[in-house]
């Protein structure tokens, strides 16, 4: 199966590097405006396959449904992708794009922010050939954040990745920390830096998988509609990642969600991201970057421009009681030793429990960057008594830029360990997981580096005595001279 998978990832870079060919032979160079523009088309394939897919979950369950199609069949991308050349740009910038763009309530987000969108295809040869290819690529049977991969492809051949920390978080990692911080039905759950919207994807469908019976959903008509609608949130401060994670929670079945345009550590964002609401934020915020200081909110304590600080403050403040938070930062928090990175410490591990710190390897973020980085997952509300520390040491993928798939994959053994860690005595520092009391941690400047407390195990080697070596050396000398006699005879 997992053969199967990698050989349809080969096949769908093949088909985007073909895409991405066909736009830059056309005319359309800017690499964001092509992301764009394959989105877009994406989404327009993908709308009528979701549509269809409903309407036979409807049909099988005697239930009545109404097309989003309903008044305007011709902006079905069946209904117009064998239009001739004449016909086809027309077609789809004058109707089908307007049509899309105004999908949504009218006070939707996703309504607000496609209002100033455009259809940006030069030509109708290249609409042609791109209806083709994304034909081709066989979306409607592929389970996966396909805004994001073109997004992560097309950086990892411009080679301009990791641009102000905006890389993709690698699905499997994703997964990882869903499964850690377990969503629920009726949490509000945070992506205050949602980029392509893997975090909120992911916690949806674990939320819609977690509440099935039979394969049926065990939601009323009313909870799905509170999942759909108020239960998923994001920000990004990036126009075109925006549209691009609306169009995602869209295509895996949000009618509404819950996505703005918002730089989430501006003073912008008090009144927008409220504190003390979100029951589970997840997130992979920009690393090293850093915020004009006259912008900063006022409600941040700690003295800093270092955005990863920020976030972490940020997530602090609009958590919950109880809350939950998995997050990853880069492995410079976890020792630093600014008193903006001893505070931030400090405070996650007095005013929260942190319940867990996974060390991942540098490669986990390859070929687009090295940097080595960390899982934090921690509860609001009261202190750290001890600390589970995990090592991770592979994931599943080699750790060099090619991360073709291995055999090690620290992954499983995570989950099962950490569920695993009120029971288990978690007291041998030698192993890849351990606990660490508060009481040592705070003794080492609050410091949360698993090298810190890791202990290595040297293994003894032992050496022969030197008279027993002179003796062989003088031997094995005497041998030597022995036959170089003989050969002269």
């Amino acid at each position: 199966m997992r053969k199967a998978i990698d050989m349809l990832d080969k096949q769908l870079e093949s088909q985007i590097r073909k895409l991405w060919d066909r736009f830059w032979s056309g005319g359309l160079v800017n690499p964001i405006e092509a992301i764009t523009q394959m989105s877009y088309l994406i989404f327009m394939k993908r709308l009528e396959d979701e549509d269809t897919k409903r309407q036979q979950e409807a049909d099988f369950s005697g239930v009545k449904y109404k097309s989003i199609f309903h008044g305007h069949e011709e902006c079905k991308w069946s209904n117009w992708r064998d239009m001739p050349a004449e016909e086809i740009l027309d077609h789809v910038r004058e109707k089908v794009f307007p049509f899309m763009r105004n999908l949504g309530d009218g006070d939707s987000f996703y309504k607000e922010y496609m209002k100033n969108a455009n259809f940006s295809m030069p030509t109708a040869s290249l609409l042609i050939e791109a209806v083709k290819i994304i034909e081709d690529m066989h979306i409607k049977e592929r389970n996966r954040d396909t805004q994001g991969d073109i997004y992560e492809y097309l950086l990892s051949e411009l080679q301009i990745s990791g641009k102000n920390g905006q890389f993709r978080t690698p699905r499997h990692i994703i997964k990882m920390m869903v499964e850690l911080a377990k969503p629920r039905y009726g949490d509000m759950i945070l992506d205050p830096a949602a980029g392509t919207g893997g975090f909120l994807v992911n916690a949806y469908e674990y939320i819609l998988s977690k509440n099935k019976k039979d394969n049926i959903s065990t939601l009323t008509e009313v909870q799905k509609k509170i999942l759909d609608e108020k239960s998923i949130n994001g920000f990004d401060i990036d126009d075109t990642m925006t549209k691009i994670v609306l169009m995602n929670l869209m295509m895996h079945g949000l009618k509404k969600p819950r996505i703005e345009r918002l730089n989430s550590l501006s003073r912008l964002a008090d009144d927008k991201i409220p504190e003390n609401a979100y029951d589970l934020v997840l997130a992979n915020p920009p690393f090293k970057g850093s915020i004009n200081e006259a912008e900063i909110s006022d409600r941040f304590r700690i003295k800093t421009t270092k955005t990863e600080l920020l976030f972490l403050e940020l997530m602090f403040h609009v958590m919950a009681p109880h809350g939950r938070c998995a997050v990853i930062v880069p492995d410079g928090v976890l020792f630093g030793n600014s008193k903006a990175h001893r505070a931030i410490r400090e405070m996650v591990l007095k005013k929260c429990r942190l319940d867990a710190v996974v060390s991942m390897p540098s490669g986990i973020f390859r070929p687009y960057a090295g940097v080595s980085t960390v899982v934090l997952f921690f509860t609001k509300g009261e202190p750290t008594e001890k600390v589970w520390f995990y090592d991770m040491e592979n994931d599943g993928y080699s750790l060099d830029d090619k991360r073709v798939e291995t055999v090690k994959n620290d992954i499983p053994d995570i989950l099962e360990r950490f569920g695993k860690r009120k029971e288990e005595p978690n007291t041998d520092r030698r192993k890849k997981h351990f606990f660490v009391p508060i009481k040592e941690i705070q003794d080492n400047s609050w410091d949360l580096s698993i090298s810190k407390y890791r202990e290595i195990e040297y293994e003894e080697v032992k050496y022969e005595k030197p008279e027993v070596i002179k003796k062989k050396i003088l031997e094995l000398e005497n041998k030597i001279a022995q036959a170089l006699k003989d050969l002269e005879i």
